[in-house]
């Protein structure tokens, strides 16, 4: 059998590491297989087997830049998306699995009518986020905006993620409702129960929808000694820690930002993993931070030094964040958002209402006075 996985990046970031995770499997089942990816000419020397990319950077230029000006994000690409999809008719794959079909790298028209027009074509769909089922944004927690549920319009988030000056929400969920319904051979596939409850409220409901929950390699992520906190100079001191791939408001970086007021800095030390190096130099003192690093063991190496990974973030889906310092001994507090408690096995573990800062100033500091538990 000849499978394609089609994902915005390959080998790179949570989905970009899930599909190739994914890959590998079909592949030691005997099956022929690519991914098709359009953001990041990075790809892992052992994923590059599976590669093939759609577009140049220029197009995600254009794509981006296109978005931005008419909000018709998904709808450019037009020759990106021609040319690997007559790779993709020679490929001829009976197998498709989508994850992120956005990220300015596809057009999903094009990609869609080419999917409808192959009889025998069997279809997964993963979804990461909520932007299939919406006329604009990937989530919309933090906006309390229920418009999906009948029809997107005078979008309050064009200003997020894909930015826009126009607001084209209308049009997009008319569009969306077209394109990504009648495909007769589809499964939506989500990694949390949260999403899957959307998903059967939204216009993809006439899909058979399956929960499977992400994972993680825990040959990799497993408790890991090494020196992090002689490294640190963080001996003796009760750590809590943070990792996200991009820190923002939506990922709560503001909230590190007063739990470290509210904490003795002689006592606990926070440490975040993933920022950018500008967004480091406006930290306060009293927060450790590195950028991104894509050595899994080295992460490792980080949640098994801490003491509590506290998760504040306001909008996700499943995030592996939980399940990577969980499998290393580290319990977690995480805000109650999305699917971000059903991530939650350990013992230790704790669930806390969303934006309560003070609750996990209360748990952490109770819990360094005890056996560093949450």
């Amino acid at each position: 059998m000849r499978v394609l996985f089609i994902n915005e990046v390959c080998g790179t970031g949570s989905t970009g590491k899930i599909t190739c995770e994914l890959a590998e499997d079909y592949e030691r089942e005997g099956h022929e297989v690519k991914i098709a990816y359009g953001r990041s000419s990075f790809v892992p020397e052992k994923y590059r087997r599976f590669a093939v990319q759609i577009g140049s950077k220029f197009d995600v230029y254009a794509h981006a830049l296109l978005t931005r000006l008419t909000d018709r994000h998904g709808f450019y690409s037009k020759h990106a998306t021609r040319k690997f999809l007559r790779w993709a008719n020679s490929y001829n794959p009976s197998f498709l699995w989508l994850h992120n079909i956005h990220g300015y790298y596809i057009n999903i028209e094009l990609l869609f009518d080419w999917i409808k027009s192959r009889d025998n074509l069997k279809v997964f769909w993963t979804l990461h986020d909520c932007w299939s089922f919406t006329g604009h944004c990937a989530f919309f927690t933090m906006a309390k905006c229920e418009k999906w549920r009948v029809h997107c319009e005078n979008c309050p988030q064009k200003n997020s993620y894909p930015k826009s000056f126009h607001d084209g929400s209308y049009e997009n969920y008319e569009a969306k409702r077209r394109i990504f319904t009648g495909v007769h051979d589809m499964r939506i596939i989500t990694p949390s129960q949260w999403l899957a409850e959307l998903v059967k409220q939204s216009f993809l409901k006439e899909y058979p929808v399956e929960v499977r929950n992400n994972k993680i390699d825990t040959n990799i992520f497993k408790p890991s000694p090494s020196d992090f906190r002689e490294k640190y100079n963080l001996t003796g001191k009760f750590i809590v820690l943070g990792v996200a791939s991009v820190w923002d408001k939506r990922k709560g970086l503001e909230d590190f930002v007063k739990l470290s007021k509210m904490l003795d800095p002689e006592k606990f030390a926070i440490f975040l993993v993933g920022l950018k190096p500008e967004q480091i130099k406006t930290l306060p003192k009293n927060i450790l931070a590195i950028s991104r690093t894509n050595n899994q063991r080295e992460l490792a190496e980080i949640y098994t030094a801490a003491d509590v990974f506290f998760n504040p973030t306001y909008e996700d889906n499943y995030p592996t964040v939980n399940l990577e310092a969980e499998a290393c001994g580290t319990p977690v507090l995480s805000y109650d958002t999305g699917g971000s408690p059903e991530t939650l096995h350990d013992v230790n573990s704790r669930v806390i209402k969303t934006g309560d800062i003070d609750s996990a100033r209360k748990i952490i500091i109770a819990s360094s006075a005890g056996m560093h538990q949450v």
